[in-house]
Parts: C-alpha cells; sequence; structure tokens
C-alpha cells in the first residue's frame, strides 16, 4: 500500500483510539497506523506500576488483542517511524525509505524520554520508563543482581518507579531538584504527604539536590551531587519528563513549540493534518484557556475520538474533562482537573489517615482536585470543577460534608 485514507503516526493510545472510533463510526476507507516499537498498541500506565511489579503479564496490556486490527482492516507498519512530512504532495516518507500517502494523517507520537545533558549521561545502566523495552531491559537487570538504584525526577514517572523497586526489594535513592516532589503538578499538601510515605517505606528521597553527573567505567556506578557527594548507583532511572515527538511536523511547516498547536478542532496549522495526545498543545479549557500540553491518556483518548468524528463529518471543539491517576504502594491518587494557577488550597480530611484530598481554588472557583484514597470526593468533586462552584470554604473544609451538597 502506498497511499491510505488516513494515516495515523503513533500507535500508542490515542492512534489506536483514533483507529478504533474510525471502524466504529462507520468509516470504510483504508486506514494505516506506524508504530515505532515492534508491539501493537498496549497500555503505557502499567508500565511503571503494574507490568513493573511483575502484576500483569505484557499479554494483559494490549488495548486490543494483536488480531483485532486485522480484523477491523487497519493495517500496522510496526518498527516503522515517520522521518518527513511533505504537506504539499500529502505524503510521508517513513524510516525505510519508502513513502506513504494519505488523504488524513493523524500525529499521534507522543514524546521522548529527556535525557540528562550532564558528564556520564552515555554511560551504560541508565533507563528511561517510557516503552515494554525500557522496562524489561531494567527488570532483567534487577534480576541480575542489581540491588543500589537511583531515580532521578520526583514526578510521577519517578515516583511510580521507587515505589515498585521498594517492593522488589531495591535500595532506592529518588533526587529532584526542586524544593519538593511534584512541584509542578501539585500543592505543598500533596508533595509533603508523599515524601513522607517513600521515606516510611525506605526512599532516601532528597529534594533541592543538583546532579553534576554520572560515574563509572563504561557503565554507572554513581551518581555525583553539586556538594561532591557520590551515590552508589547500579542502575539510574531518569524521570525527568519527555520531549515532544514533532520534529518531522515542525520541519514541514507545521507551527508549535513545546509540541505541535492545534486548534480547538485538534488540527494543526498545515491542511488535513491533525494531532492528538501527549505532543499537541492547545488552549485548554479547564485551564483559562492556557495553551499546554496535557499528557494524560484520558487527554489522547478524548482527542482522537474528537478527529475521528471530524473525519466522519461530525466536527466538534474538543471540550473533554482532564483527569489523571497515580497508584503508588496502597495508595489511589486520582485528580479531576487542572490546577493551573490556583491561587489557594483546601484540605480535606487528614493526611495522617492516608486518605484526604486537596481542592485547588482560583478566584474563588473550584478548578481542580486530588484525592487520595478518596473516591466519593473524586467523583463528586469533578462536578464542582465542571460547575465552576464557590463553595463555603468551612464547608469544603470538613471532610463530613459531601461535596455534592456544595454544588
Amino acid at each position: 500500500m502506498d497511499q491510505a485514507d488516513v494515516v495515523i503516526v503513533g500507535a500508542g493510545h490515542g492512534g489506536a483510539q483514533c483507529a478504533i472510533a474510525l471502524r466504529q463510526g462507520g468509516f470504510t476507507g483504508s486506514v494505516v497506523m506506524i508504530g515505532r516499537e515492534p508491539e501493537p498498541p498496549y497500555e503505557r500506565p502499567p508500565l511503571s506500576k503494574e507490568y513493573f511489579a511483575r502484576e500483569k503479564t505484557f499479554d494483559r496490556l494490549y488495548i486490543r488483542p494483536p488480531a483485532f486490527w486485522e480484523e477491523k482492516d487497519v493495517h500496522l507498519h510496526l518498527n516503522t517511524e515517520v522521518t518527513a512530512v511533505d504537506p504539499a504532495a500529502k505524503q510521508v516518507t517513513l524510516s525505510n525509505g519508502k513513502t506513504l500517502g494519505y488523504g488524513k494523517l493523524v500525529w499521534a507520537t507522543g514524546g521522548d524520554p529527556r535525557r540528562l545533558s550532564c558528564p556520564g549521561s552515555d554511560l551504560a545502566g541508565l533507563h528511561p520508563v517510557r516503552t515494554r523495552a525500557d522496562c524489561d531491559q531494567l527488570m532483567g537487570e534487577i534480576d541480575g543482581g542489581v540491588k543500589n538504584i537511583v531515580v532521578i525526577g520526583g514526578g510521577y514517572i519517578g515516583l511510580e518507579a521507587a515505589a515498585v523497586l521498594t517492593k522488589l526489594g531495591c535500595n532506592v535513592t529518588l533526587l529532584e531538584a526542586l524544593p519538593r516532589v511534584l512541584a509542578r503538578v501539585a500543592g505543598e499538601e500533596l508533595s509533603a504527604f508523599y515524601e513522607k510515605e517513600h521515606r516510611d517505606h525506605g526512599v532516601d528521597l532528597r529534594t533541592g539536590v543538583a546532579v553534576e553527573g554520572l560515574v563509572g567505567e563504561g557503565r554507572v556506578n554513581g551518581v555525583k551531587l553539586a556538594d561532591g557527594t557520590v551515590l552508589p548507583a547500579d542502575a539510574v532511572i531518569v524521570g525527568i519528563g519527555i520531549v515532544p515527538a514533532v520534529g518531522a511536523l515542525i520541519a514541514a511547516g507545521a507551527s508549535g513549540g513545546n509540541g505541535v498547536d492545534i486548534d480547538e478542532y485538534c488540527r494543526t496549522s498545515l491542511p488535513d493534518v491533525y494531532a492528538i495526545g501527549d505532543c499537541a498543545a492547545f488552549a485548554v479549557e479547564y485551564a483559562a484557556g492556557t495553551v499546554m500540553r496535557v499528557e494524560s491518556v484520558q487527554n489522547a483518548n478524548d482527542q482522537a475520538t474528537c478527529v475521528a468524528k471530524a473525519i466522519l463529518g461530525d466536527e466538534k471543539p474538543y471540550k473533554a474533562f482532564p483527569w489523571f491517576w497515580s497508584n503508588q504502594y496502597d495508595l489511589r491518587l486520582q485528580t479531576a482537573g487542572l490546577s493551573v494557577g490556583f491561587d489557594q488550597t483546601v484540605l480535606r480530611g487528614n493526611p495522617d489517615d492516608r486518605s484526604f484530598s486537596v481542592v485547588y481554588l482560583k478566584g474563588g472557583k473550584v478548578i481542580a482536585l486530588d484525592c487520595v484514597n478518596m473516591v466519593k470526593d473524586y467523583v463528586q468533586g469533578r462536578k464542582l470543577v465542571e460547575a465552576g462552584a464557590s463553595p463555603d470554604l468551612a464547608q469544603l473544609a470538613d471532610a463530613s460534608v459531601p461535596l455534592k451538597e456544595l454544588l
């Protein structure tokens, strides 16, 4: 096949959902999905959770059984990347040198793990946690006797990895350059809670520390901090964010900076080219119109459905509600909304009980909630966010008052 009605670049959550939604919507044209990994589409969040902890085998991570794609006449080009886009000719160039024409192009590439730039960053033993291959390699090293592991980055990926590694019996040190973990996505209450949890579970968690370099001969055996301290490290996990994989689109003339820019219909500035998921930057309704990328399965899936409907002739603006989750130890964190620009927080419950919520407000209105082992707050609180509610703060802080009564 050298031409397809719809070409989807990226075989993650967004790419898979777009193909599924097209077929479910009755699309009968040709669909090609291009993925650079050898596996058909699979779920990413369990990689740093259940899969890493050996609680789920990989075959349970498939978004659909491998045979599904052939049954739905979705052609998979795996182990393949798009190296160039020609919007005038409406074709993409593949890593095998071939070209593929498209009627509509959907860019769903996500991002590449951000890499360290310090001395020693080319040593063996450094691991991102982004793909199955990443996890398999690290799991193999642990099975081979690796015990001392340094995690660089105190975001959700780093914290989830630290929780699993501790459970596997490793000696874990977690380093965060900012004064607290989760500093970019959560308030101080949640940061303090997770710092205490990890330390109580034996993680040597250090904040406000800078990594000067990695040491070792061929393979890492230590992490050198700016104060001269060298931490022993048989392996290092690097969880410092992603770089949106949009180089080919930007080179083709698409507008973008931190990702590729899309409008309210997920369209890029190139004709007949859409972008969805982690690589797409847009004006987020639930963040007062702030242009940003939203890295979540929910966003990727909902934008994919939005694009599929547009291709099917039912074009509507993207307005999905943002939500997230994280599993660490026996803690289930559920987040509703986006806390971007919050100017006040209200704590519901007691963190010492390991069941509480942090409510984020801006100008007196509820804009987001972080709920730890508080499912009712999460379910009812998202309605406060959707309504832009301005509840009484004393009642909001009273965990015995159901949030649904504050609408």
